[in-house]
């Protein structure tokens, strides 16, 4: 073994370039706080965050239209009391009748 291989000072400074070269590369891409791959993640989950907040404020439209319909119309109110809650006014009766599928 020669040892003139083994002393960093000998080789060429394009080796010594290109071993540089890489190890910045890795550093950035992989271990750096701000690493290429961090960024990536970072990128995807902002994008996923901005979908789920377009989705809400959709979500959000309909509930306001939803809660507007129910102050301003009193016979969707009823129907609503009626239908899903089974109120019925003083001295009504009321039928449940039961489908068979």
């Amino acid at each position: 073994m020669n040892l003139h291989s083994l002393n960093p000072l000998r080789w060429k400074k394009s080796f010594l370039l290109l071993l540089l070269v890489s190890f910045v590369v890795v550093w950035f891409t992989f271990v750096d706080t701000y690493s290429l791959k961090t960024r990536w993640d970072l990128y995807s989950q902002k994008k996923e965050l901005q979908e789920q907040t377009i989705k809400l404020q959709k979500l959000s439209e309909e509930l306001k239209i939803k809660i507007e319909d129910l102050e301003n119309d009193p016979a969707l109110l009823e129907k609503i009391a009626r239908e899903e809650y089974g109120m019925r006014k003083p001295g009504e009766t009321v039928y449940k009748v039961k489908r068979e599928e």
